[in-house]
């Protein structure tokens, strides 16, 4: 399976937190999954860490590292992507998971949230 993790998932599963059930983390460090990190999910941890947010005090270059070391790849931002967002309905205001939908969509890949709201937009979108 293809799997693009949002934002909080993939800080979760790099800083290994308790938040991931272990049927997830087993699930991320299936070698039948390939695993994608949004260049958008890069981009909203580094403002946040810019805007001093606790939950986001993060070494952009050291958190590049170690996705790599875990296999799960970088996803560009393309233009089809931002197509896809003109056909999203209005679910969700924010820009960084609205553009994670419409990748999800574009590509296709299954895309893994914990946020409810971004959920509703596809039956391809897993609430974890």
């Amino acid at each position: 399976m293809r799997i693009l993790l949002d934002t909080h998932l993939v800080l979760w599963a790099v800083g290994e937190s308790w938040r991931l059930s272990d049927s997830v983390r087993e699930e991320l460090e299936d070698p039948g999954n390939a695993l994608f990190c949004s260049t958008a999910s890069l981009w909203e941890i580094a403002i946040k860490t810019m805007l001093r947010r606790p939950d986001f005090d993060v070494d952009i270059a050291g958190f590049r590292t170690a996705l790599q070391s875990l296999d799960i790849n970088e996803l560009s931002v393309l233009g089809d992507h931002i197509e896809a967002l003109l056909d999203l309905p209005d679910i969700h205001r924010d820009p960084f998971d609205r553009l994670l939908v419409a990748q999800s969509l574009a590509e296709p890949l299954a895309l893994w949230t914990n946020d409810r709201l971004v959920a509703q937009y596809s039956d391809t979108i897993r609430l974890v």
